[in-house]
């Protein structure tokens, strides 16, 4: 690795700055789904992937989480561990969209507001933002120096 790829890679300045990317993307992601946890049902069902028993706990539960772990990883509180729980949720997202994009099944992402119809952007758009973030999250996770502006650093 060359030098000017260190100290890049090692710059707790570029650790900072994707920590806040992911948090208040993610605290952004769950304005609207607290706010209307009947719309996020609604999204949900449209996956046509979930039991239906699971659906509203899981419209109610997963903003919470995102905007939890958007907070933790914005104060650098256990920003490890609030990193590998958004890239979990990541995972999920890219596997579910993915699914549903090799099916053709149409459906609303759900990933921040509710769209309107011809307002959303293309389901490979949406995929590879959320590879990008998940690769944010990877550099956030094997950050091994020092973070900046940590509340609880370690863990």
């Amino acid at each position: 690795m060359n030098k000017t790829a260190a100290h890049f890679i090692g710059n707790s300045w570029i650790e900072i700055l994707a920590r806040w990317i992911l948090g208040f993307t993610f605290i952004y992601a769950s304005y609207h789904k607290i706010l209307e946890p009947a719309e996020f049902a609604r999204i949900i069902y449209g996956y046509d992937l979930f039991p239906a028993a699971i659906i509203n706990l899981s419209a109610i539960i997963v903003p919470f989480v995102e905007l939890t772990a958007g907070i933790f990883l914005i104060l650098g509180i256990f920003p490890r561990s609030a990193v590998l729980i958004i890239n979990a949720m990541l995972v999920v997202f890219v596997v579910l969209l993915s699914i549903n994009l090799i099916r053709g099944h149409a459906f609303d992402c759900g990933c921040f507001a509710p769209q309107l119809s011809g307002n959303e952007p293309s389901k490979v758009f949406v995929i590879a933002r959320d590879i990008v973030f998940l690769l944010l999250g990877m550099f956030v996770f094997l950050y091994n120096r020092d973070r900046r502006w940590c509340i609880r650093p370690t863990l």
